[in-house]
């Protein structure tokens, strides 16, 4: 919620949420092989499903002042770089 509330306060065209895994799946990736991995979401199939990005305060936050949420993993060496030039993996939350 910090992230998000800072964000908003500085008028950030982003939110970057670095992880263990490579996006947002359907489940845990590392309990369920069968758990798939999402390109994009919006705010509200987040809140619904309860799929665990951020706390809803959080989402809810981004979504009400229009802050992308970029999810990707911290673990791949070069993986931020990646993302920010639009090649990495990762799961984009917006409307």
């Amino acid at each position: 919620t910090a992230a998000a509330l800072r964000a908003a306060e500085m008028n950030c065209d982003a939110l970057m949420k670095g992880t263990n895994v490579d996006g947002v799946y359907s489940a845990d990736p590392k309990l369920d092989a069968s758990a798939e991995r999402y390109d994009t979401l919006s705010y509200m199939q987040v809140l619904s499903q309860d799929l665990k990005v951020m706390d809803a305060s959080a989402v809810s936050l981004s979504r009400e002042n229009g802050i992308p949420i970029i999810v990707f993993s911290i673990q791949d060496n070069g993986g931020f770089t990646q993302v920010l030039q639009g090649k990495g993996a990762c799961t984009i939350v917006q409307d």
